[in-house]
């Protein structure tokens, strides 16, 4: 039992940086969480990136006896550290779209690094945009959005300078809907949001997903 106990211990001892990586990428980028076996995977990958990292450039060629204690807790720390800074490699190389654009110039994929076709759209806009949101009873929304959700199904966009819209104009407050002549920005669920339009911004071209 004790034996079984130390192989578990040393075998979570070594997936433990792996993990931190995977927490770190997970957190930080919108990507769904997979499942127990697949984190497991994830893990195992970062692992092996993140040991052969500090290998290869960390390792160094002196006796841990000969270190101070505070040294020693700091080699100890490596893997960790390592772990964090490849996990926010990942983010940073998948939110940026780092891996697969020059992929896409080389015409080996069409894809990207992003989750989804909604998170891209609204992405290439860059940190807000003006939209239309086409709402269930048939209403819409006009607004710049300085927030939305990763998920087209769950969250809420932040829409500012929000105004009803009707056969393209912008209409007076129809009796009975909520005035926005005194609102910062209102909250819309996006569960009741059936289309989004781009406005076009600075010469750019409207685009429209459902």
């Amino acid at each position: 039992m004790n034996w079984a106990s130390s192989e578990v211990v040393a075998t979570l001892t070594f997936l433990l940086p792996g993990f931190i990586a995977a927490a770190v990428f997970y957190s930080l980028t919108s990507h769904p969480k997979p499942g127990a076996f697949d984190r497991i995977v994830v893990a195992l990958i970062f692992t092996l990136v993140g040991q052969t990292i500090t290998e290869i450039i960390f390792q160094q060629p002196i006796d841990v006896k000969y270190l101070s204690p505070a040294l020693q807790g700091w080699q100890a720390a490596l893997p960790i550290f390592v772990a964090v800074c490849l996990g926010l490699f990942a983010t940073t190389i998948t939110n940026n779209d780092w891996l697969h654009k020059p992929l896409r110039f080389l015409r080996i994929t069409r894809e990207n690094s992003y989750p989804s076709e909604w998170f891209s759209a609204f992405d290439s806009h860059g940190d807000g945009c003006y939209v239309v949101l086409h709402l269930t009873g048939e209403r819409r929304l006009y607004g710049y959005a300085e927030e939305w959700p990763s998920d087209p199904n769950v969250g809420h966009f932040r829409v500012a300078e929000a105004e009803w819209l009707k056969d393209g104009i912008e209409e007076e407050q129809k009796k009975g809907d909520v005035s926005f002549s005194r609102v910062v920005s209102v909250l819309i669920p996006a569960s009741e949001v059936i289309i989004v339009e781009f406005v076009p911004m600075n010469g750019e071209q409207s685009q429209e997903i459902d």
